[in-house]
């Protein structure tokens, strides 16, 4: 099948469903419960599942384990991204009806950013081979990071990117329902609303900069490594509201992420010397995010019975 109309296709695919989701189903500002985030989140599950047999179908069996790895990737690194995305909707107070809005345009500029990372990144590496240490390197570093770093007191208001919006807009003191802007006196001002969605976007190009390069170690296949993420980051605003409830069951998260990412790092530093197949990174994936999660909900139920 002709890559530019798979490309296409796809796109348009995706074009739609963002379409059904603000414009249909969720049109008007409301809470989502867990039950109907979880039903969401099964239905974007499904959807990458049915895709990977697409993939499997018309591309071979490997591609098929390369999708499905940086889907799983992806979608780790993404469990992350929501805790800050909990902290921060908590830290302006951002009423829940208004959440759904602001994530769908957070993950909406999201999607661009990735598709312009990624075919950067896939075209450095077919030109530059020698990035692929670098990127390696970086992606050790990272995990190592996670590892020894101690947990920082999170103050959005410190953030260079929210100073700056603050000195190009007027910004007003509260909420103006769900609206992103207001216009007083013929002056267009800015409200709280904005600044999240701008914080999120900032905040997920700061973890893309880790989870692009850790996928780029499974596939250099642009497609392959762009439909992963989009199918991933598709199912973020769900995984959010049901997981939003529950952050205390993933207290070792962040150390299945750091072995993660310092085995795709090695994966991508050795490659010219040994070519670690998919199918052990797959598993390895699996079996660490596996343990961290058990290892959080035993230790949890454990500190519930001692108190």
């Amino acid at each position: 099948m002709n890559q530019t109309y798979l490309w296409i296709g796809f796109n348009l695919f995706v074009l739609l469903l963002l379409v059904l989701d603000l414009g249909v189903f969720h049109r008007k500002a409301k809470v989502i419960s867990v039950k109907e985030a979880l039903a969401w989140t099964c239905v974007w599950v499904v959807m990458a599942f049915l895709f990977n047999i697409f993939v499997y179908y018309h591309f071979g069996e490997v591609k098929a384990f390369e999708f499905f790895t940086g889907y799983l990737i992806e979608k780790s690194l993404s469990v992350d991204n929501i805790f800050v995305i909990i902290l921060i909707f908590s830290y302006f107070n951002v009423p829940a009806e208004y959440q759904h809005k602001v994530l769908f345009w957070g993950i909406l500029g999201a999607l661009i950013m990735r598709v312009c990372f990624i075919l950067a990144g896939v075209e450095l590496i077919h030109k530059f081979h020698w990035l692929i240490y670098i990127f390696g390197s970086f992606l050790i570093f990272t995990g190592i990071r996670f590892l020894v770093q101690n947990e920082t007191k999170f103050d959005p208001e410190k953030n260079p990117v929210v100073k700056l919006v603050r000195k190009v807009f007027r910004v007003t003191p509260s909420f103006e329902k769900d609206k992103f802007f207001i216009k007083r006196d013929n002056v267009l001002w800015a409200t709280p609303l904005f600044l999240v969605v701008v914080l999120i976007e900032a905040t997920d190009l700061i973890f893309a900069v880790d989870s692009i390069p850790a996928i780029l170690a499974i596939s250099d296949d642009s497609f392959i490594v762009y439909t992963s993420n989009v199918f991933a980051i598709l199912g973020l605003r769900s995984l959010y509201f049901a997981l939003a409830g529950i952050d205390k069951y993933f207290m070792y998260l962040k150390y299945g992420l750091a072995a993660i990412l310092i085995f795709v790092g090695t994966k991508m530093v050795i490659s010219d010397y040994y070519k670690i197949p998919v199918e052990i990174s797959l598993a390895f994936i699996v079996l660490t995010l596996s343990l961290t999660v058990l290892a959080s909900v035993v230790m949890k139920r454990r500190q519930n019975v001692s108190k």
